[in-house]
C-alpha cells in the first residue's frame, strides 16, 4: 500500500519525535562533555552508516555457505569480507588462524570459548576483578558466584602484587600448578601495563592449559602496533570491537589451526578449535548473527589498516602517558605507577574519597568516568578508584597539551568532591542529596561544567553531522 510505504520512509524526527529528541540530547551530551571511560569510543560516520543499514533486516543463522535461511548470498560476502579483514589487520595467516565474527559482544565471545574448550565445571583462571580483571573471566565472592562464568565453570583468580600493582606471575604459576586449569585467561578490564604473553604461555604449557587472550581493551592498540600482540603466544584471542578498535559494539573470536603440539613419539596433536568454537557460538549460545554489526566491524577493520589509524593509536598512548604524569604531579596515586596503554587507574584513598562520590561530581560537570576497584579493595560495590581512558578524547583530536587541561578540570572536580564530602554525613545517599539539592554546591558545579563545555565544544565529533 502506498500509505504504508510513505509511513515506513518517515524520518525518525517525524515518526518518533520523542525518541529523536533523546538521541539529539545524547549527541549534545557527548559533544559538550569529555568522555574518559576507557572502554568507550566514537565510531566513524561510515561505521554508523553500516550499522544502520538494511543488513539489519536479514536472518542468517549458520556459517557463510551453510545458512539455515535462504537469500544470504550477499550476507555471505559481507561476513567473509569481515573475516578476511580481521585476519589481515592482525597479520594472521589464514592457514594458521581462523576467526568467528558473529559474537554479539565480548562477554558472549568469552563464554563461547569456555563452552567450546573447557566444558561444564571445567577449570579457568583469570585476573581477579578487584585487581583489574573482568566479570567474564570468572569473578565470584565468598558467598556468591557473580558471573555466569563462575556459575557454570570452576574459576580461581590470579592477582597483582599489592605493593607494585603488577601481576604476580610467580604466584600465578604456583597456583596454576595446584589448580590445574583447562584454560588461562590473559586479559584485563582495568590494568594499565602490557601483559607478558610469553610468561603466560610458559605457565599454560606447564599445566597443559589453553591460553586465551582477551584483548577487548587493547585490540586497536594491537592493530596499530603500539603494544605487544597476543597472537604470537596464544591459542585463542577474543575481543570486542567498539573500544580502542573504534567499531560497533560487537565481538570476535580468533582461533589457531594446525598442529598444537608434537608428542615424544613424534605424533602430532592438532588443534580442533574451529568447529567447536563455531558451534558454541551457533547453535550453542546465539541465534542469528547481527549482520549490520558484522558489516560495521568490517568497515572499522578497513580503517584500522590505514596509516592514520596507526598515528591515532600512537596518540592514544601518548595522551594516556601525559595524563598519568599530570595526575601524579597533582598528587594522585596511579596504580602500577603509570601506563603502557590507553588507561590510567587513579586510587583515591589518599584523598580520603571513593570512586562513587568522585564519579558523581565528575558526571555533574560533564566528565564521564567510571568508578573502579583498586588492588586491596574488599568490595566491588564500594570501589576506591576511577578508571580513566584516552581513546574517545583522542578520536576528537585532543593532544598532549589538551590532556593537561583535562587533568586540571578533573583535579578541580576532585577538590570540589572533597569539599562536599567534608560537610555531609558518611552515607553515599547523603552525599548525593547534597550534590543534587544544595544551592551553593549546584552553583559551583555549574561554574565547572561551563568550563568543561567551553573547552569540549572546540573539538570535532565523529559521526553524523545532523545528529
Amino acid at each position: 500500500m502506498s500509505g504504508d510505504r510513505i509511513w515506513l520512509q518517515d524520518d525518525i524526527r517525524t515518526d518518533d519525535p520523542e525518541m529523536a529528541s533523546l538521541i539529539l540530547a545524547e549527541k549534545e551530551r557527548q559533544r559538550k562533555g569529555l568522555e574518559m571511560i576507557a572502554s568507550e569510543n566514537f565510531a566513524s560516520k561510515s561505521v554508523l552508516q553500516a550499522l544502520g543499514s538494511c543488513l539489519n533486516n536479514k536472518y542468517s543463522e549458520g556459517q557463510p555457505g551453510q545458512r539455515y535461511y535462504g537469500g544470504n548470498e550477499i550476507i555471505d560476502k559481507v561476513e567473509r569480507l569481515c573475516q578476511k579483514r580481521a585476519l589481515e589487520v592482525y597479520g594472521l595467516n589464514p592457514e594458521e588462524w581462523g576467526v568467528n565474527v558473529q559474537p554479539h559482544s565480548g562477554s558472549p565471545a568469552n563464554f563461547a570459548v569456555y563452552t567450546a574448550v573447557v566444558e561444564p565445571h571445567g577449570r579457568i583462571m583469570g585476573l581477579y576483578l578487584p585487581d583489574g580483571g573482568h566479570l567474564s573471566h570468572g569473578f565470584m565472592t565468598g558467598n556468591k558466584r557473580v558471573s555466569a562464568t563462575s556459575v557454570f565453570f570452576e574459576s580461581f583468580p590470579y592477582k597483582v602484587d599489592p605493593a607494585t600493582g603488577l601481576i604476580d606471575y610467580d604466584k600465578l604459576r604456583e597456583n596454576a600448578n595446584l589448580f590445574l586449569p583447562k584454560l588461562i585467561v590473559a586479559g584485563v578490564s582495568c590494568y594499565s601495563r602490557n601483559l607478558d604473553y610469553k610468561r603466560f604461555r610458559e605457565i599454560a604449557d606447564e599445566v597443559g592449559a589453553y591460553l586465551l587472550a582477551d584483548m577487548a581493551h587493547i585490540s586497536g592498540l594491537v592493530a596499530g602496533g603500539v603494544v605487544p600482540s597476543p597472537f604470537e603466544y596464544c591459542d585463542i584471542v577474543t575481543t570486542t570491537t567498539h573500544k580502542s578498535l573504534r567499531g560497533p559494539r560487537s565481538g570476535m573470536i580468533f582461533f589457531r589451526k594446525g598442529v598444537r603440539k608434537v608428542l615424544k613419539n613424534g605424533d602430532k596433536v592438532k588443534y580442533e578449535l574451529e568447529r567447536k568454537i563455531n558451534e558454541a557460538v551457533f547453535p550453542g549460545l546465539q541465534g542469528g548473527p547481527h549482520n549490520h554489526q558484522i558489516a560495521a566491524v568490517a568497515v572499522a577493520l578497513k580503517q584500522a589498516m590505514t596509516p592514520e589509524f596507526k598515528v591515532y593509536q600512537q596518540q592514544v598512548v601518548a595522551n594516556a602517558k601525559v595524563m598519568s604524569k599530570a595526575l601524579q604531579e597533582h598528587g594522585y596515586h596511579i596504580v602500577s605507577g603509570g601506563t603502557d596503554t590507553h588507561l590510567v587507574l587513579v586510587d583515591l584513598r589518599p584523598q580520603k574519597l571513593d570512586g562513587a562520590r568522585a564519579e558523581k561530581v565528575l558526571e555533574e560537570i560533564g566528565i564521564a568516568v567510571n568508578k573502579n576497584t583498586c588492588p586491596g579493595d574488599k568490595s566491588a560495590l564500594k570501589p576506591s578508584g576511577l578508571r580513566l581512558g584516552t581513546p574517545a578524547l583522542t578520536s576528537r583530536n585532543l593532544r598532549e597539551a589538551d590532556m593537561e587541561r583535562v587533568v586540571e578540570l578533573f583535579h578541580a572536580a576532585i577538590e570540589l568532591t572533597k569539599e562536599i564530602n567534608s560537610s555531609c554525613g558518611p552515607l553515599l545517599k547523603e552525599f548525593k542529596t547534597k550534590v543534587d539539592e544544595d544551592p551553593d554546591v549546584r552553583a559551583k558545579l555549574k561554574a565547572l561544567k561551563d568550563q568543561v563545555e567551553k573547552f569540549a565544544v572546540t573539538f570535532p565529533m565523529p559521526g553524523f553531522d545532523d545528529w
